[in-house]
């Protein structure tokens, strides 16, 4: 259905001078094209290429995102190869990022939040295998971090269906013809119309709703579900009592996750006695699985720690921890559900049981 939605705009942009159409022989493979030592490499694919450009191009340490063709059999593929499908490709991204500055788990945590992950046959209004969502990774960290990133997306209850989301091993990514790359800045006015009409923007807001972090159940739901000191705590910023909590003492092997969500947040293998009676951690589990922002609530300003899907308030970032690292996640007992290690397969974190062997 792409096509001919494309064409229309090719039509308008011809008639109206806006749009100089470059051959396919300007293209380069961009997968062979060097970047600085301390940059790495990400390719996603989620349908459109344009619309999956802007919400990265917005990260602070992406220094660029590519619109291209990758996955499939042919060399140098154009345009309308790819797009009828005959030469195996998906329309993909490639991120060019420093990881000093923004991670691999933040990426995936964007990456999801753009597509419709069930959808098997494509993407949006868009059909077709080249218009499939997939992660394509470029070592073993990426494919384990995708992995997990998945699986905790499978849980988080976001969904009712099963994640379709393929990770894949890399391979030669090539750059699309130059009308293509930031189509949204130099077509502003059909890249709205395009990315409306396909039906993106609508799903994406009854999705996450009107929390980027997450998707929050109604108040009702979380009430009849949570107890009173655990609502207070994740719903309305309360702290509770130190010394008088579930875990700040708990010494036991496992993992804690978001009391609302289930999202993985921390390891005991991260968990120190600070001292303050709150359960205390030097950093996350799951970096994509938390969001930061500052407070400003007692007349100075903290950072607040919050679950990024679930949104629950969780606690507080101090830079008064261990090193070498600093951190003291400061976290509150009634935002967390505690899986201890022998729990972990048969409540479907089987993927941490690596962190106790």
């Amino acid at each position: 259905m792409r096509i001919w939605i494309f064409t229309l705009l090719v039509f308008v942009a011809i008639l109206g001078g806006c749009t100089n159409i470059e051959s396919n022989e300007n293209k380069r493979v961009d997968s062979m094209k060097t970047v600085p030592e301390r940059y790495e490499k990400a390719t996603f694919a989620g349908g459109c290429f344009w619309c999956m450009e802007p919400p990265f191009e917005k990260l602070d340490g992406v220094m660029e995102v590519i619109s291209g063709y990758t996955g499939g059999h042919k060399d140098n593929p154009a345009y309308d190869e790819v797009s009828s499908g005959r030469t195996g490709h998906l329309e993909s991204i490639e991120v060019v990022y420093d990881p000093a500055k923004v991670t691999y788990a933040q990426l995936l945590d964007v990456f999801w939040r753009q597509i419709d992950p069930t959808d098997a046959g494509g993407s949006f209004v868009d059909r077709g295998g080249q218009y499939r969502s997939a992660i394509f990774y470029h070592s073993d960290e990426q494919r384990r971090l995708a992995e997990e990133s998945k699986a905790a997306l499978g849980k988080s209850g976001v969904f009712n269906k099963p994640i379709a989301t393929e990770i894949i091993k890399a391979s030669t990514f090539y750059r699309a013809e130059d009308y293509h790359q930031d189509y949204h800045k130099r077509n502003p006015v059909r890249y709205k119309y395009y990315r409306y009409n396909s039906g993106r923007d609508q799903f994406l807001k009854k999705t996450w709703g009107g929390h980027p972090e997450g998707k929050k159940m109604g108040r009702e739901e979380l009430k009849s579900k949570l107890t009173p000191l655990q609502y207070k705590v994740t719903q309305e910023n309360g702290t509770e009592p130190p010394f008088d909590n579930e875990y700040w003492d708990n010494k036991k092997e496992g993992i804690y996750v978001d009391v609302v969500s289930g999202e993985p947040l921390f390891a005991s293998t991260d968990k120190f006695d600070s001292g303050t009676g709150w359960p205390s951690f030097t950093k996350p589990l799951e970096a994509g699985n938390m969001v930061e922002k500052a407070d400003r609530s007692l007349f100075t300003v903290r950072t607040e720690v919050r679950s990024a899907r679930g949104d629950s308030h969780l606690g507080h970032l101090f830079n008064d921890g261990p090193q070498p690292a600093g951190l003291r996640y400061c976290i509150n007992s009634a935002a967390l559900r505690f899986i201890p290690k022998d729990a972990l397969e048969k409540e479907g974190y089987g993927e941490y049981q690596r962190l106790f062997k």
